[in-house]
């Protein structure tokens, strides 16, 4: 199973960005991230034991603030 999560992040430029993918990427259960500066989105497909919360976390142990998200699908 899969699921994907979308987040809004702070975010002001590149180097923003590139903070939150190396947080992110390659972690276990993370299988992609896709980080959409001018939306201020970043979007996370994981494993099914990767919950919701988890992601949030790694980006603000990155010193970046997270502002809301949401369950974009969950692939069975």
């Amino acid at each position: 199973m899969a699921r994907t999560y979308e987040y809004n992040v702070k975010m002001s430029c590149g180097g923003c960005a590139s903070t939150i993918k190396e947080a992110v990427n390659g972690k276990p259960g993370v299988k992609s991230i896709d980080i959409a500066l001018e939306t201020q989105t970043v979007t996370v497909v994981t494993d099914d034991e990767v919950t919701f919360d988890i992601v949030p976390a790694m980006i603000k142990q990155a010193g970046k603030e997270v502002q809301g998200g949401k369950l974009v699908v969950r692939e069975a």
